[in-house]
């Protein structure tokens, strides 16, 4: 097994004092040795990091200790070397940013799909009530073609702040059917969820998105990679790097 554990873990959950828990996070991030990101806002966090296997595990269990962060899920991948060249922790007014804040995901989350439920779906070609079963690309455009499920919509966007509009625009497409968002690991796709049924649309989220849904189905309806927001590039579906990160010099704290 590579020597570098990595994990991503988001949870919507209501932080009233993010800045004063940025710096408790910073502060153990440091001392563990870890390097990645960890966004901040009232709505919940966002995490990526990277790290000795021990003293990451260490940290999410730790996070996990206070009631907020309960419920975080964390997923894991391993690489050769640190995929990260330093350790950000920032305080966001989203930790993904949609610009529309009466989508509250921190309020209640949309309801969610299984990989393996979604597996069993998408073999049979229609949900349980034999609906047509559609799948909603919610990342980047260029995210998109480093691979995506076969015969899922792309509308082409290029951030996620493009995507209500989008959607709206795609409303009569998805009229009567099952429709489930994906994104990488689910934050953006939980809240496109909450958009579309907010637009009268039976939408669902992929409960831990892309990297959930290789955890548990491989390449199974998949296409291509995942790409991902660090020094690995993409991840194919054995949830292993496409490429080797470099070798880094700067301090973790940096």
């Amino acid at each position: 097994m590579a020597p570098v554990l990595n994990v991503s873990a988001y949870l919507f959950t209501r932080i009233a004092d993010p800045g004063a828990l940025r710096a408790t996070l910073r502060e153990r991030a440091v001392a563990a040795g870890l390097r990645g990101t960890i966004l901040l806002a009232e709505e919940g966090i966002n995490l990526f990091l990277a790290g000795p296997a021990d003293a990451l595990r260490g940290f999410v269990g730790e996070l996990r200790s206070d009631e907020r962060f309960a419920a975080l899920r964390a997923k894991e991948s391993w690489s050769d070397g640190v995929p990260f060249h330093r350790l950000l922790v920032k305080v966001k007014r989203e930790i993904i940013r949609m610009d529309r804040p009466d989508v509250r995901p921190q309020d209640g989350r949309a309801p969610a799909v299984s990989p393996e439920t979604l597996r069993r779906w998408l073999d049979r070609g229609a949900d349980d009530d034999g609906r047509e079963v559609v799948l909603v690309d919610t990342r980047n455009a260029f995210e998109v073609d480093y691979g995506t499920f076969a015969g899922a919509l792309d509308w082409r966007i290029e951030r996620f702040t493009q995507f209500p509009d989008a959607a709206s625009s795609h409303r009569d497409d998805l009229a009567d059917k099952t429709v489930v968002s994906f994104c990488t690991g689910g934050i953006r796709c939980e809240k496109a969820a909450l958009y579309l049924r907010s637009e009268g649309v039976e939408a669902y989220q992929l409960d831990g998105g892309i990297l959930g849904w290789f955890d548990a189905q491989g390449d199974a309806h998949w296409n291509g990679d995942c790409f991902v927001f660090d020094g690995r590039e993409a991840l194919d579906p054995g949830l292993t790097p496409v490429r080797a990160p470099a070798p880094l010099t700067s301090s973790p704290g940096a």
